[in-house]
């Protein structure tokens, strides 16, 4: 059993729901799992043997403070298995957007994961103030019917079972691969 630490940041919440749905699974696989915003902490405790961090796309933009977060824990995200959740509307119609998001983070951050999974997202219209939910309707809009404009309800595009088998992958690595000694 691995102690697996799961940061994300989030804004509507939805990357919150991601993180704890993947810890769900890796529970489910035997490892020990914490969630925490990276807004809440500095630092990796050091008695996690696996990272995941997991990040939402906002105007075309990683979260800085988890890219902030990132660059503070390179030494940690390096020397244990990690992985990067990056969730964005750019998976849903051009995954090679979504690849863009991820590019640019690395490139802020310095951290290039091991494994990165793109998550599709959700446009929480209900939750949107009165000018971002048109500012989003007009995005969704210029996806060409791929994103829905019904600003009356929330849209969660994230595939459920893609998550779940990445997290169930991660656990398989976890369980064979040997523990690496933390960075002093």
């Amino acid at each position: 059993m691995t102690q697996v630490f799961i940061a994300y940041g989030t804004t509507e919440g939805h990357t919150a729901t991601i993180s704890e749905f993947v810890a769900d699974v890796l529970r489910g696989r035997g490892h020990g799992v914490t969630v925490a915003d990276v807004n809440e902490m500095d630092a990796v405790p050091d008695e996690y043997g696996a990272i995941i961090v997991g990040d939402s796309v906002h105007v075309g933009k990683h979260d800085k403070s988890v890219i902030d977060f990132a660059a503070r824990n390179l030494g940690a995200l390096g020397s244990h298995p990690s992985a990067f959740l990056s969730v964005s509307l750019g998976v849903v119609g051009d995954e090679q957007e979504a690849r863009k998001y991820v590019r640019e983070f690395e490139a802020a951050s310095g951290w290039h994961p091991e494994h990165v999974s793109l998550v599709a997202g959700a446009l929480l219209y209900t939750q949107y103030s009165f000018v971002k939910r048109q500012l989003m309707r007009t995005i969704a809009a210029s996806k060409a019917g791929v994103l829905s404009t019904d600003t009356s309800v929330d849209h969660i595009y994230t595939d459920w079972d893609q998550l779940r088998r990445f997290a169930e992958d991660f656990a398989d690595q976890l369980a064979s691969t040997p523990a690496r000694p933390n960075p002093a």
